[in-house]
């Protein structure tokens, strides 16, 4: 039998609820495996009291079950806030912090019978894909130590990746789902904006950009606990469509540079599954100009990141501890008129125009996940991709943006490995609601590619 850190959390719920395990056996073997490769990646941060969590693991040993996470370890990422675990955002300004309150993530996981262990790392406050940060230092890729797991979710995707969860939580405001899923070869979805509940007073335009999400090792996995997280919104579709139209979009045109050999690996794996499942991959010219869509993104992400972070831009002790990446976000979004937010917003509806029209020939998008393989961890972010410098901290992930900009569902689809043995993925794209659709489609990618394996770096 598989050891129980590699099993999903499907399988462990069916072997807690028939008492051939007991939570106990699962958090132990859960703690032991973190004590066995965490120290290499440093996915897992605020890891709580052993006791502590071998105490909540007896008392769900002796309850009838709460639901199909009871009894089973989680790590909710650091961005969210879990009542009495440390959550420090990455950055020094919190470093210390305690939440007295969970967030509706937390509770919801909760509810599920899920027992928290500890946080997955993050970049400081979510920005840029790479996880690392002043407070817990970089989470490295499990399939190479000397590069980057992505981010903002990288410490959830290199913790699954590792076996030490069997199922996460991440976010996704540029990527943050799909980009470190493709670079640790698991699973993670960006649903439709909208489906995964926000949090109370959140702001109407950030929750229109960035969303809560699942990651997992597989798509039954990924799918239950899309269902938690969406309070039971989410419902399955069974079964994907037959011969589906697929619009392979490529490097939109040369827009988007990419490192070599990535472009023509995702393709080779899109046309290599295509033809066994009978999807009909046709190649699709940029049905906008690449350059609306970043000029639209990077002015909303600036006015949503400095009405987040303002308050401490405007504190001077509080703005020096801001890395170079908050501070440039928040000077810049300060600084916009109101004439161009509304041009922004203007570019957006053109490209939702657009997309209704490639969705009536199209059932689903594909774009790669990432620009690059993974990066050496030591860099903040790249200065260049394939011989092009980049003029933002974020220029080298602007392949995510049409799906951001637009709310829409994405499954980021593990799509192989490269000469130096690095994973990369592929972001499977629907139209705006159709999540259930879209993950049938992933099903049957899963299918075709076989399961994932947990490493051990």
């Amino acid at each position: 039998m598989a050891e129980l850190w590699a099993l999903g959390a499907g399988e462990l719920s069916r072997k807690i609820a028939a008492r051939e395990v007991s939570p106990i056996e699962v958090m132990r073997a859960t703690l032991t495996r973190i004590d066995a490769v965490n120290g290499a990646v440093n996915a897992v941060v605020s890891l709580r009291d052993r006791e502590a969590l071998m105490g909540e693991a007896r008392l769900a040993e002796a309850m009838a079950p709460r639901g199909w996470l009871h009894g089973i370890p989680v790590a909710i990422k650091d961005l969210v806030a879990v009542k009495g675990v440390r959550s420090t955002s990455g950055s020094p300004l919190f470093a210390n912090h305690v939440p007295g309150a969970d967030d509706g993530l937390a509770r919801r996981l909760k509810a599920a019978g899920a027992i928290v262990v500890g946080k997955t790392n993050v970049p400081e406050f979510g920005l840029g894909s790479h996880s690392t940060n002043p407070v817990h230092g970089v989470t490295r890729n499990p399939f190479d130590l000397s590069r980057t797991a992505g981010g903002s979710s990288g410490g959830a995707a290199a913790a699954l990746a590792t076996g030490m969860l069997s199922v996460a939580d991440g976010s996704d405001m540029m990527g943050s789902l799909r980009n470190p899923a493709a670079w640790c070869d698991v699973y993670g979805f960006r649903p439709s904006v909208g489906l995964v509940p926000g949090e109370p007073g959140e702001k109407a335009l950030l929750h229109r950009l960035s969303t809560l999400g699942p990651m997992a090792r597989s798509l039954a996995d990924l799918e239950r606990l899309l269902g938690t997280l969406s309070d039971g919104l989410y419902r399955p579709v069974d079964p994907a469509p037959k011969a589906p139209r697929i619009g392979w979009l490529g490097d939109w045109g040369g827009a988007y540079p990419m490192e070599e050999g990535l472009l023509d690996a995702g393709e080779a794996a899109l046309q290599g599954v295509a033809r066994d499942l009978g999807w009909q991959v046709e190649a699709v010219a940029p049905p906008v100009p690449a350059e609306l869509l970043w000029d639209s993104w990077t002015t909303l992400r600036s006015f949503v990141v400095a009405m987040e972070l303002g308050p401490h831009w405007r504190v001077p002790e509080e703005r020096s501890l801001l890395n170079a990446q908050a501070q440039w976000e928040v000077a810049r979004g300060l600084a916009l008129t109101g004439e161009a937010i509304e041009q922004a917003l203007e570019q957006r509806r053109t490209w939702l125009a657009a997309l209704e029209i490639l969705f009536a020939r199209y059932d689903a998008l594909i774009l790669p996940s990432t620009q690059m393989w993974p990066f050496p961890a030591e860099w903040d972010w790249p200065r260049a991709v394939a011989g092009r410098e980049t003029d933002t901290y974020h220029r080298w992930m602007e392949v995510v943006v049409p799906v951001s900009l637009a709310g829409l569902p994405a499954l980021a689809l593990p799509a192989g490995y490269g000469a130096t043995g690095l994973p990369h993925g592929l972001q499977l794209i629907g139209p705006a609601g159709d999540d259930g659709k879209l993950l049938a489609l992933g099903r049957d990618w899963e299918a075709a590619i076989g399961p994932r394996r947990c490493v051990t770096p």
